[in-house]
C-alpha cells in the first residue's frame, strides 16, 4: 500500500504525519512553527520532523496544507496571513529540494474537504461542499474525488459571501460577509455586544432559550448560514454537504434551525440535499496527504 507524507501547517503549531492511502495515520511528529524566524526555519522544521518519519524516502509525495491560497501554478501561496513570510515565497520547490520527494501545496479547509470527501463523511459521494465553521468560515469543493482550486486558488473562500449588504463589514470587505456575521468569531462579538461576557461561541449557544438576547443572536446566525447554504446548493447542488469546525460542538443547538430555514429557501429538488457532520478525527494531516494522492502520485 502507498503512504504520503501529510503536513498540517498552522500558524503557531506544524504536524507531519505518514498516512496510508485509506487514510489511516501510521505515525506523527509536531512542533512549534517557528514563524517568527522567517521563512527558511519554517521550511528547515517541517523537513526535519519529515525526517524523524519511519522510511519517509519511501512516501509516494508529500501534501503540505497551509493557512492560505494557493497559487494557480501551484508553486507558493498567495497569501498567507498566519505565515507572513511564507507568502510567495518558493515552499513548493525549496521542500522538494531538501526531502527529493514531489509535493503538492493545498489550503487547510481544502485539505480539509478531501479528506472527508475521500476517506471520511463524504466517501463515495460525487460532490462534495466541505464547509467549516469555526474561528473563521472556509471551504471547498470536491468533485470526483479532486479539488476545484479556481483560477486564483480561491474557490471556496466562503467567508467573504455576503449574505446582508446592508450590514457593515467587520474585518472582509463585504457588506455583511458571513464570516463576519457568523463564524465562531463573530457570535463571541455579538455576544458580548448584549453587555454579558461569553469567552467563545459555544457559551453564547448554552444560553440559547434561556436568554432573549441570545435568542436573537442564534435566530439571525442560523438564518445566515440557511442563505449562505442555499445560495451554494442552488450554484452547485452537491451530493452532501458536510460541516466541520470548532463550531460543530454546538451543532445540536444551531444545525436544525439551519437546516430547516435552508429548506424554506432553496428549489424544490435541492431540500433533500443532506447535511452530514465532519468524521475524521485528524483532517489536517489526513487532507495533506490525500493532496498528492487526489494529484495521481
Amino acid at each position: 500500500m502507498k503512504t504520503y507524507i501529510g503536513i498540517d501547517l498552522g500558524g503557531t503549531n506544524v504536524r507531519a504525519s505518514l498516512v496510508d492511502e485509506s487514510g489511516k495515520v501510521l505515525e506523527t511528529v509536531k512542533s512549534p512553527t517557528y514563524a517568527d524566524k522567517g521563512a527558511e526555519a519554517v521550511i528547515d522544521n517541517i523537513c526535519n520532523l519529515v525526517k524523524q518519519l519511519s522510511n519517509y524516502e519511501s512516501a509516494s509525495g508529500v501534501g503540505v496544507a497551509a493557512p492560505g491560497p494557493v497559487s494557480r501554478d501551484g508553486s507558493c501561496l498567495s497569501m498567507c496571513t498566519n505565515i507572513k513570510t511564507l507568502a510567495k515565497y518558493p515552499l513548493k520547490k525549496s521542500i522538494e529540494d531538501k526531502l527529493h520527494l514531489p509535493v503538492v501545496l493545498g489550503n487547510d479547509a481544502d485539505a480539509a474537504g478531501l479528506a472527508e470527501a475521500l476517506v471520511g463523511a463524504g466517501k463515495g459521494l460525487r460532490t462534495i461542499v466541505y464547509i467549516t465553521v469555526s474561528t473563521g468560515i472556509g471551504g471547498a469543493i470536491v468533485y470526483d474525488g479532486k479539488l476545484f482550486p479556481g483560477s486564483h486558488g480561491y474557490a471556496m473562500e466562503v467567508g467573504s459571501l455576503s449574505v446582508d449588504g446592508s450590514r457593515n463589514h467587520i474585518n472582509l470587505p463585504s457588506n455583511g460577509a458571513i464570516e463576519d456575521w457568523a463564524s465562531g468569531t463573530a457570535i463571541t462579538r455579538l455576544g458580548n455586544e448584549t453587555g454579558k461576557s461569553y469567552k467563545h461561541a459555544g457559551e453564547v449557544f448554552d444560553a440559547y432559550q434561556k436568554d432573549e438576547d441570545v435568542n436573537k443572536i442564534v435566530e439571525q446566525v442560523t438564518t445566515d448560514l440557511a442563505v449562505m447554504f442555499g445560495n451554494l446548493a442552488t450554484t452547485i447542488d452537491p451530493d452532501a454537504f458536510v460541516l466541520g469546525g470548532g463550531m460543530m460542538k454546538s451543532s445540536d443547538v444551531f444545525l436544525p434551525l439551519v437546516q430547516d430555514k435552508y429548506r424554506q429557501r432553496v428549489l424544490e429538488a435541492l431540500r433533500d440535499t443532506p447535511f452530514l457532520k465532519a468524521s475524521l478525527e485528524e483532517p489536517g494531516v489526513v487532507g495533506a496527504a490525500m493532496l498528492p494522492m487526489s494529484n495521481g502520485l
